[in-house]
């Protein structure tokens, strides 16, 4: 599970978002969680921030938001106020996970993208870098065209932005002040 941190107390480098692993050992993954932890932090929530608010001006979306696949909201643009964003990226997830599902049975790799229409709005969704899911909702002031169009360029800004906050996961000591401390110099530390 994402956990948001307070930005307004935090300086750029501190972590915005960041799973907790329930598991102990080296390497080990949350219970029921397919993605490895992920910490964000205030650099890559406003590049992501940033993409999603281009996003719904380019494609005269109504809102789009990104979501881990957990279901996790990491970001919302556009019209949100009469939306249960939270709702909305929970069912998100749950429906990438179904399709996940039958992709399994077919013996197929995961369906990346998937668009339902209504009557009256029309959902398009998008698994980025199998990580998280960019999910655009427009009405008929636009085109799916268009929105596909968009979405391809959005997609390839949030793979390279969650590629780095991957990175960082995978390096949580880099730009660290703390990289160059070892265990030798903490065990000095404490030696009389």
């Amino acid at each position: 599970m994402l956990e948001a941190v307070g930005r307004e107390s935090l300086p750029a480098t501190a972590p915005l978002l960041g799973t907790h692993s329930t598991e102990e050992g080296e390497g080990a993954r949350p219970k029921n969680m397919a993605i490895p932890q992920m910490v964000m932090y205030e650099e890559e929530f406003a590049q992501v921030q940033a993409v999603t608010n281009r996003l719904v001006q380019d494609a005269n979306a109504r809102v789009v938001f990104v979501v881990d696949k957990n279901g996790q909201l990491i970001s919302a643009s556009g019209d949100t106020a009469d939306l249960d964003t939270t709702s909305l990226a929970s069912l998100t997830a749950g429906t990438i996970a179904a399709t996940g599902g039958i992709a399994q049975l077919l013996r197929e790799q995961e369906f990346a993208t998937q668009y339902h229409e209504g009557v009256r709005q029309n959902v398009h969704i998008q698994v980025i870098s199998s990580r998280v899911i960019l999910v655009v909702i427009f009405d008929n002031r636009t085109s799916l065209g268009l929105v596909r169009l968009r979405v391809k360029r959005a997609n390839e800004q949030l793979a390279r932005i969650f590629e780095m906050v991957m990175a960082k996961a995978q390096d949580p000591f880099q730009n660290s002040p703390f990289a160059e401390i070892t265990d030798d110099d903490i065990d000095n530390l404490f030696n009389d």
